[in-house]
């Protein structure tokens, strides 16, 4: 059974920066996506960062040049590069991957950006 654990989460000013990581375990497959979502209280959850095996990385427009993803397959884990973070970048993040053996969620880190 693939886990996903994210990690990296807090609360930090605005302007401030965060990295969160997402560590993949248990049985390998084949990865066709890697995603990063995000939900805030009372709104549904939205896609962040979407980097698929083969072709280009996207991004919300509401984070774009702000925010990066990144993998180290090695070591089987996803990253989310956070800066110049804004109170309304608050919500629960959670990181999601598609692949060989299905979909798998993360149960998620909570970011807060307040001053």
């Amino acid at each position: 059974q693939v886990q996903l654990v994210e990690s990296g989460g807090g609360l930090v000013l605005p302007g401030e920066s965060l990295r969160l990581s997402c560590a993949a375990s248990g049985s390998t497959d084949s990865i066709y996506v890697w995603e990063w979502y995000r939900q805030a209280p009372g709104k549904q959850r939205e896609l962040v960062a979407h980097m698929p095996s083969t072709g280009l990385t996207t991004y919300a427009d509401s984070v774009k040049g702000r925010f990066t993803i990144s993998r180290d397959n090695a070591i089987n884990k996803l990253y989310l590069e956070m800066n110049n973070l804004k109170p309304e970048d608050t919500a629960t993040h959670y990181c999601f991957k598609a692949g060989s053996r299905g979909t798998f969620w993360g149960q998620g880190t909570q970011v807060t950006v307040s001053s």
